[in-house]
């Protein structure tokens, strides 16, 4: 089990496999991901003809701590589009950034648009 917070960017990179995969790949299994990366990631590869029964064995591989989106979480994403929205982050991007700040967590992405928002968080480049 690893405490850190990924996103869909580093999860993708890992299973295709493309450049960061290798950062990773050690702290992969037993990652948080909020519930709104799961559905992000299904739907990528959903795209892309995996089935369902693939998905599910691949996200049973990975043992994510999936992390729900309440109420609370729901206001404090919403919230930060006011410090995000000159980035142009996702809802999910702003899920990964809000539970991180929440958890006090490293968040692992490939998004180069994370790198210098002014958060209090320990976000890592995985490229």
């Amino acid at each position: 089990m690893s405490d850190v917070i990924l996103d869909a960017s580093a999860i993708i990179a890992f299973i295709k496999p493309e450049p960061g995969h290798g950062y990773v790949a050690p702290v992969i299994v037993g990652a948080r991901v909020p519930a709104l990366i799961i559905a992000e990631v299904c739907s990528w590869l959903t795209q892309r003809g995996v089935t369902l029964a693939a998905i599910e064995e691949g996200f049973g591989y990975f043992a994510f701590r999936v992390e729900i989106f309440d109420a609370t979480r729901a206001i404090s994403t919403g919230a930060l589009i006011a410090r995000t929205r000159h980035r142009g982050l996702s809802l999910a991007d702003r899920a990964c950034l809000a539970l991180g700040m929440e958890l006090g967590l490293p968040v692992f992405t490939a998004d180069r648009a994370w790198a210098d928002l002014d958060l209090g968080i320990d976000v890592r480049l995985i490229r």
